[in-house]
């Protein structure tokens, strides 16, 4: 049994570090978790936003955030956030470089995609990131997700991986941040429900290994 550990998107834009971008409270808190989890596994992947400055969904302030779009690959407004080159960009602190990961996904790269999950470049996911196939390539029967936030990216990217029906799935809420404690609550209900074993620290994790 092979198991990969997967860091998705903890970067400083979804953290207090960038209070002007994403901000999730405690975004920052969770290295210490995600290293742990790792220890579990023989992979570790990283994922990170990597979006254009320019990208079709920006608006400029908080306000004007999450508003309906009728684009195909963007269905709300953000701030600029995760921009390459900036210091929202970088993961936080704690965490391995990133050429000491052994796989990485930068998503949401075109100016008119703004995809959740880790495992397709677009909304309709007709469009692989490669991150399923490597996990196969790799014989990996088990993935364990941590990162941010719980309820948006988090959530996306296990749906994803549970739907393909490769990888028993596990998400470890002990290295998530969630944005909105309802939203996070609704996540981890829905990501259950898709049968998704959601554990709530090492302990637990450990347990269902």
């Amino acid at each position: 049994m092979t198991i990969a550990a997967i860091d998705v998107d903890p970067q400083r834009t979804f953290s207090p570090l960038c209070p002007a971008e994403l901000p999730v409270p405690e975004g920052d808190q969770i290295a210490a978790a995600l290293n742990a989890q790792a220890e579990f596994a023989a992979l570790r992947v990283l994922t990170k936003d990597a979006h254009p400055a320019n990208a079709v969904w920006v608006v400029d302030s908080h306000d004007q955030m999450l508003k309906p779009l009728s684009l195909p690959n963007a269905d709300l407004t953000w701030v600029a956030h995760a921009v390459p080159g900036t210091d929202g960009f970088k993961t936080i602190p704690g965490l391995p470089a990133v050429t000491d990961y052994d796989h990485v996904i930068w998503k949401g790269i075109e100016p008119d995609l703004h995809p959740y999950g880790a495992c397709y470049h677009d909304l309709q996911e007709k469009l692989s990131t490669g991150l399923i196939e490597w996990l196969i390539a790799k014989q990996v029967s088990t993935v364990i997700i941590g990162g941010l936030a719980t309820d948006y990216c988090v959530k996306t990217t296990a749906l994803q991986l549970q739907a393909c029906q490769q990888f028993r799935v596990i998400v470890n809420l002990a290295a998530c941040r969630g944005i909105d404690p309802d939203t996070t609550d609704k996540a981890c209900a829905e990501m259950q429900a898709a049968g998704i074993t959601v554990v709530p620290n090492q302990e637990a994790l450990r347990a269902n290994l």
